[in-house]
């Protein structure tokens, strides 16, 4: 079947001009994404029908024990199919973009639509569309390597692939090129619009064609923006910002916590039992938790409470309030423990849930206090951009997103308020996001401009060059003589008997002493070394090597591995590797 499909894009290949034959693949990648992604919403959706049924029929003491059931089958899956190979996360994508040359692997495509729906459609606390965006990248990038596309090509249809994911989950394709754009990929030139448009255009189409209604995200405006209220959205944005940060650390403590149990079974067992012992309490925790979402902004949150075992007593708005505000605190909980756990899923529809927990509480308290009326559907909704921008550092993709999902622009000013508010205030305690984080420690480097980028791609152990004749440290200097005499290098590394790196020897420094002699059999090259005023170390990203060179004003630095010697890295070596990937990156 794939072959049959395959031919007549080859035959098109061979007829299209280059320009001409790529956008004819962003529409490819575009519409095979959206489908992709419109399938794992549909059959998440179907899922969640079944289990709200045996909601119905059974109590909900086993209603919250499916989540378990969602885990389990999703490590079984990773663990003995796709043996433990599947990547989770954005931060993992830009790393094949950069690292491994825009080659994802192909089991992504079904590896994240089966886990995520398990995970997800069995009620863990996740969203879909980080795994809709792996999707899309995967697929792209197996479409330009089917292809024989160039590694520029395939990165950027990597990035048609995610904005078509993102764009049918919401029907917002402009939200889905703007996220690629902040979260995906660096340095996107305005040319890369156009591909990246048509791809989200195709996936959002076929979501508004083939989805029905209820399925996506959607909402109506209930009421006009009111410059009046604009002090209350700034204090908003600075409540996002300062939650954004605690869904930050508390989801990286509470998977650091997790990660301590080594077993897998383990794992997914703990984690099962700890979710159901969340829900029994907060039911609106099940699943990704849009439907939360919908009843806030419908003013009936006091729905939020059904099946919950504390329902008895909530029986005040104050108690209420302070749910709500316990349901904050413990979706972050449950989104860490079901990723942690070995759940696949995303932060996209988290940082929503939350926003929109947050902007409801904030703008319901002002109300109680009765100094002005908010409107409450408003705040709900932009509080959901808020947080978005807070966990993502992506301010233009909440911001769109939300104006999108509700069909106008009226909330434009107070939406740009509160993103732009949240993302400053969670970048004063955090420089890098959740995910931005994550791939500085798996790069060494963060990538935030084109030369992090190409330099990124770099990588130190292709560098190290190993043809320097090392001396041991308890040689005599005619032993060094007869080194010198067989070496094209004027650089002699001195080891130990472990191999460690203990001193270097400069031929300008010893050429005084060489010819003479008597000092053959009397000097030692302990005696005639220097230690290294500057090491690098093989981990090391390369912009702190390039610091490195600069401030020794060297031309060659030893590199070493927990001491042990390798060989030396080159500055000259490092620049022309650096001018051929920024050529090809062009």
């Amino acid at each position: 079947m794939i072959r049959f499909l395959q031919r007549p894009i080859l035959f098109l290949r061979d007829r299209f001009s280059e320009k001409n034959f790529f956008i004819l693949s962003s529409i490819l990648v575009g519409i095979t994404s959206g489908l992709a992604a419109v399938v794992l919403k549909y059959f998440v959706h179907k899922i969640g029908v079944l289990v709200t049924y045996s909601r119905q029929i059974e109590t909900f003491f086993i209603f919250a024990i499916i989540p378990l059931a969602g885990i389990l089958l999703t490590v079984l899956f990773v663990r003995y199919v796709l043996q433990n190979s599947l990547k989770k996360g954005s931060a993992e994508i830009t790393y094949w973009i950069i690292k491994k040359s825009a080659f994802i692997p192909a089991n992504n495509i079904f590896g994240h639509l089966l886990t995520s729906a398990m995970t997800v459609g069995f009620g863990g606390s996740l969203g879909l569309e980080s795994p809709m965006v792996s999707i899309g990248s995967a697929i792209g990038s197996n479409y330009g390597r089917t292809y024989g596309l160039s590694y520029k090509e395939r990165t950027m249809l990597i990035g048609c692939g995610a904005a078509a994911g993102i764009a049918a989950a919401f029907n917002a394709p402009i939200a889905g090129v703007l996220f690629v754009v902040e979260v995906l990929l660096v340095n996107v030139s305005v040319s890369a619009f156009i591909p990246l448009i048509i791809s989200a255009a195709c996936g959002a189409l076929l979501s508004k064609i083939m989805l029905a209604e209820g399925i996506t995200l959607a909402f109506s405006l209930q009421k006009p923006f009111n410059y009046n209220n604009v002090p209350f959205y700034i204090l908003l944005g600075i409540f996002c910002g300062l939650t954004s940060i605690c869904y930050a650390r508390i989801f990286h403590g509470v998977e650091s916590k997790i990660a301590q149990v080594k077993n897998i079974w383990h794992k997914a067992i703990v984690g099962g039992i700890l979710l159901f012992i969340i829900l029994i309490f907060f039911p609106p925790l099940f699943g990704e938790g849009y439907e939360s979402v919908k009843l806030l902004e419908g003013k009936n949150a006091l729905a939020l409470i059904d099946g919950s075992i504390l329902a008895p007593l909530i029986n005040s708005e104050t108690i209420l309030l302070i749910f709500i505000f316990a349901l904050i605190f413990f979706k972050m909980i449950a989104a860490a423990i079901t990723l942690g756990s070995g759940g696949n899923g995303g932060s996209f529809a988290p940082s929503l849930v939350i926003g929109s927990f947050l902007g409801f509480l904030f703008s319901r308290l002002i109300n109680t206090l009765r100094v002005i009326q908010l409107p409450i559907s408003n705040f709900t909704l932009v509080g959901m951009a808020g947080i978005l921008s807070g966990v993502f550092y992506a301010p233009l993709t909440g911001i769109f997103l939300i104006a999108e999902i509700t069909g106008g622009y009226n909330l434009m000013i107070p939406l740009m308020i509160v993103s732009s508010l949240s993302l400053l205030v969670a970048h004063l305690f955090e420089p890098l996001s959740m995910e931005g984080k994550k791939l500085s420690i798996m790069l060494r480097s963060t990538v935030e401009s084109r030369d992090k980028l190409v330099l990124s791609k770099i990588d130190l152990a292709d560098l190290v060059e190993s043809n320097f004749s090392s001396v041991p440290v308890d040689a005599k200097l005619s032993d060094l003589v007869k080194v010198i005499a067989t070496s094209k290098r004027n650089l002699f590394p001195v080891i130990d008997s472990k191999n460690e790196l203990v001193g270097l020897i400069h031929l300008d420094q010893v050429r005084s002493v060489m010819f003479d002699r008597v000092n053959h059999d009397v000097m030692t090259v302990k005696d005639l070394m220097e230690k290294p005023k500057v090491i690098v170390d093989i981990n090391e990203g390369l912009h702190g090597v390039l610091a490195k060179f600069d401030q020794s004003n060297q031309w060659n630095l030893p590199v070493v591995d927990n001491g042990i010697y390798l060989g030396f890295l080159s500055k000259s070596s490092i620049l022309s590797r650096y001018r051929k990937e920024l050529i090809e990156f062009s």
